[in-house]
């Protein structure tokens, strides 16, 4: 028996034999063309069909991972339109006289090393999607097709890397787990198999053309990977995962009851979504309604600024099909690590501190207010929460309320019908934490952000992965944040919920709920299992961790 480790992407266990997936090999000649022309077709051509390809990714990761997780291919999508990408492909061909696939190369190999160079994570990060589109193009240049990855049987998919449209083309039916050489658990492909529900394990440096055809397992929880495990080792881990099925099916029955404790108090459980696609994952997982609706995905779907009437469609579907559940919905968040051309943001050196979220509406007032408006008309079709993400001061909310005031009042003289809605404030920074009190006196309810919240507490980039063995998002200091805010929101009666990732975290779900907290809003696969250790809970009990 060999065992392997790496870095888990998801809790599970995976059995069954192992196919290893190795890449074509091409050569791609480097010699001078004559036919210049023919080469241009034959990249365009290709270009053309590999935007066709990530567009039909979009819509199949939709449906398999939701909203999040499938804007990367809208975002290769446009970077396959990008004019400066394209036009040093064409200069290769035109002007060096080489092949299209040569071109292809060499332009995408260049532009994926200015991003591995650059300072910003984030940006550092996208030399992965430069190559993931390159190897698009050349697959079609070559008539290279993935079909052949997984063979004709159930296996565990064993590979030096997958990049994120390789993941989306795998076939679920025939996918029992992942082990890469490489990666990380913040690549796309991580986040996908992690949305997806696959047991994956990534940077598995063991991982060898060796394991082809043999018997192998995944320990999510160990982190680990076993080829040919000996019988005892199969039969514990198999027994393992047939109580995770049971687990589940469990789970299942949990739908309809409520999220509430032995001793009888009752906590929202709501879902995170990124637009209306993703609102069959909620009623699929029997959410109490939509704790974040991030619009800015409805600013990154579009190639010019979205219209009013654009957003009340999408807003107003969301509110309408969950009626009467409670929608709440984030105004634009863009910046930091969102970013959409058309908008034409100035560089800055360090964006997560620049001018992002309602510092872009509070400067830009009319982009502000057609979202404003749209959100108005949508409230006349059901429970609508608006919400104003990165306020840092009394004087921001108030602002912000008199400029949804100035739409309602505009919106009326025209007749259009308003419903009622309720006013929120995502909880993101220290400083807002520790104006809680003022804020709280203004608004109707809280949401805390934790992702940002931890960010700006401890001084860490979430995006650098390299900061991972700082990050604490267990912290004495995050905690006690989060306790001042549930305390003088209820000071106020504001209710306040958590819409960061902390809020799905299993081992703080009873210490939110000792602290009072109103409301917990996560990705829509993690209600059900919120709901079953909500259910269990027995606050007259002393708690577990006796120092919460």
């Amino acid at each position: 028996m060999q065992v392997a480790t790496g870095k888990s992407v998801l809790n599970g266990i995976a059995i069954g034999k192992i196919k290893v997936y190795k890449a074509p090999k091409v050569e791609i000649d480097a010699s001078i063309i004559s036919d210049t022309e023919k080469e241009l077709e034959r990249f365009e051509n290709a270009r053309q069909k590999a935007i066709e390809q990530q567009n039909a990714l979009y819509e199949k990761a939709l449906l398999d991972a939701g909203e999040d997780s499938a804007m990367v291919f809208m975002v290769h999508a446009e970077m396959l339109d990008d004019e400066d990408l394209i036009d040093a492909t064409r200069e290769i061909i035109t002007k060096q006289k080489h092949s299209a696939e040569y071109a292809t190369k060499v332009a995408f190999d260049n532009q994926a090393k200015v991003f591995a160079s650059m300072d910003d994570e984030y940006m550092k990060n996208r030399d992965a999607d430069i190559y993931d589109i390159q190897q698009a193009i050349l697959n079609v240049l070559f008539g290279i097709s993935n079909d052949a990855m997984q063979g004709t049987e159930p296996a565990i998919l064993v590979a030096k890397d997958l990049t994120p449209s390789e993941t989306v083309k795998l076939d679920k039916s025939l996918l029992l787990g992942i082990i890469t050489k490489e990666g990380s658990l913040n690549s796309h492909t991580a986040i996908l198999a992690r949305s997806m529900g696959i047991p994956a394990l990534v940077q598995c440096a063991e991982a060898s053309e060796d394991w082809d055809g043999k018997e192998g397992i995944i320990d999510g929880y160990n982190h680990c990977a076993y080829v040919e495990p000996t019988p005892d080792l199969h039969q514990t881990l198999k027994k393992k995962q047939d109580e995770d099925l049971k687990k589940k099916a469990l789970l299942e029955e949990l739908k309809g009851k409520d999220n509430t404790t032995i001793d009888g108090r009752t906590i929202k459980v709501y879902a995170n979504i990124g637009g209306p696609s993703d609102i069959g994952l909620v009623q699929q997982n029997d959410a109490g309604g939509v704790g974040l609706f991030r619009s800015e995905f409805v600013y990154l779907n579009s190639k010019d600024y979205p219209t009013e009437e654009e957003q009340f469609q999408s807003y107003r579907l969301a509110v309408e099909t969950l009626a009467p559940k409670q929608v709440i919905i984030r105004t634009c968040d863009i910046g930091a690590d969102k970013q959409v051309d058309y908008m034409d943001m100035k560089k800055e050196e360090n964006p997560a501190l620049g001018v992002r979220a309602i510092r872009i509406c509070l400067t830009r007032k009319e982009f502000f207010k057609t979202q404003l408006r749209a959100l108005l008309r949508a409230s006349a079709y059901g429970n609508l929460g608006i919400m104003f993400p990165m306020i840092i001061s009394a004087r921001e909310l108030r602002e912000c309320k008199e400029i949804l005031e100035e739409c309602r009042q505009e919106l009326l003289q025209k007749n259009v019908s308003i419903g009622e809605f309720s006013i929120g404030v995502m909880i993101e920074t220290p400083a807002a934490v520790m104006i809680a009190d003022e804020l709280a006196a203004e608004c109707d309810f809280f949401s805390i952000g934790t992702n940002d919240l931890t960010q700006y507490t401890l001084a860490i980039d979430r995006q650098n992965a390299g900061l991972d063995p700082f990050l604490d998002t267990h912290h004495p200091a995050i905690l006690r944040e989060i306790k001042m805010t549930i305390d003088a929101g209820h000071r106020h009666n504001t209710w306040v919920g958590i819409c960061g990732e902390l809020g799905a975290d299993p081992s703080l779900t009873e210490t939110f709920v000792r602290m009072g907290v109103d409301e917990l809003s996560v990705n829509p696969v993690s209600i059900l299992p919120l709901r079953k250790i909500i259910r269990g809970l027995d606050l007259r009990n002393e708690p577990k961790d006796a120092s919460q």
